[in-house]
C-alpha cells in the first residue's frame, strides 16, 4: 500500500522519485528542511520505502545510497530518444528567441524609464525661461551702458590680478635659479631629471605668464586709446 502523499514516507516518496538520483539521507535532509522534518524521521522513511521496495538502495561501507526505481518511468528507444533531442533543440531555439525578446523589452523599458515625465519637462521650461528672463535683463543693462562694475572695485581686481602675477613672476625666477643651480653640475639630463621629479613648467600645462601680464598692458592701452 502506497504512503499517504501528507506522511513522512509519501513526502520522500515523492522527492526520490521526482530527483530520480542517487541520495543520501542528508541530501534528502537538506532538501526537505521546509517541512520541518528531522533527519532521524526521514532516515526511518528511506530504511521503511527500501524495505518495502518502493525505492532502490545500495551500501558504500557505512552510508546508505538510495535511488527511484526505475521501472516505474517509461525508457525511451533509440527513436524515441532522438525525437526527444529534436524537440529539445527546437525548445531552446524557441526559449533564446524568448530571451531576446525579453532583452529587448528591458531595453525599451530603460529607454523610456531615462525619458523625462511630463511634470519633470515642465519644471525644466520653468527653469529655462527663467534663465533666459536673467540674462535678457543683463544683456538689456550692458547695452544700456550699464556699469556693472564700480571703478572701485576694479582698482581692487586689478591690483589683485598684479599682485598675483608679480608673485608669480617672483616665485618662477626663483625656481629658475634654483633649478640652474642643481642641475648645472649634475650627470643627469636635466629633462629626465625634471620628468623624475615630476615637476612641470607653465608651458607643460598650456599656461604663459607672458600672455596673463598681456592682458593687463593691453587693457591699459584701451583705456587710453579711449
Amino acid at each position: 500500500m502506497a504512503p499517504k502523499s501528507d506522511s513522512v514516507e509519501g513526502i520522500v516518496l515523492n522527492f526520490v522519485n521526482e530527483q530520480n538520483r542517487p541520495l543520501n539521507s542528508q541530501n534528502v535532509t537538506d532538501a526537505l528542511q521546509k517541512f520541518n522534518l528531522k533527519k532521524a524521521s526521514i532516515q526511518k522513511a528511506l530504511d521503511a520505502l527500501a524495505d518495502g521496495g518502493r525505492i532502490s538502495f545500495k551500501e558504500y561501507g557505512k552510508q546508505k545510497i538510495y535511488l527511484a526505481r526505475q521501472d516505474q518511468f517509461d525508457i525511451p528507444n533509440s527513436d524515441g530518444l532522438n525525437q526527444m533531442k529534436v524537440e529539445n533543440a527546437k525548445l531552446q531555439e524557441k526559449l533564446n528567441e524568448q530571451r531576446r525578446e525579453t532583452r529587448e523589452v528591458e531595453g525599451e523599458i530603460k529607454a523610456l524609464e531615462s525619458n523625462l515625465t511630463l511634470e519633470q519637462i515642465c519644471a525644466k521650461e520653468s527653469n529655462l525661461r527663467k534663465e533666459i528672463a536673467e540674462m535678457e535683463e543683463k544683456l538689456t543693462k550692458l547695452r544700456g551702458g550699464v556699469t556693472l562694475v564700480s571703478p572701485e572695485d576694479r582698482k581692487v581686481i586689478e591690483k589683485m590680478y598684479m599682485d598675483t602675477v608679480s608673485q608669480w613672476r617672483r616665485r618662477k625666477r626663483m625656481f629658475k635659479d634654483l633649478w640652474d643651480a642643481i642641475t648645472e653640475n649634475s650627470p643627469k639630463d636635466p629633462k629626465e631629471f625634471k620628468e623624475e621629479l615630476g615637476i612641470e613648467y607653465d608651458e607643460d600645462v598650456g599656461v604663459s605668464l607672458q600672455s596673463i601680464s598681456d592682458l593687463m598692458q593691453n587693457r591699459k592701452k584701451r583705456a587710453r586709446d579711449q
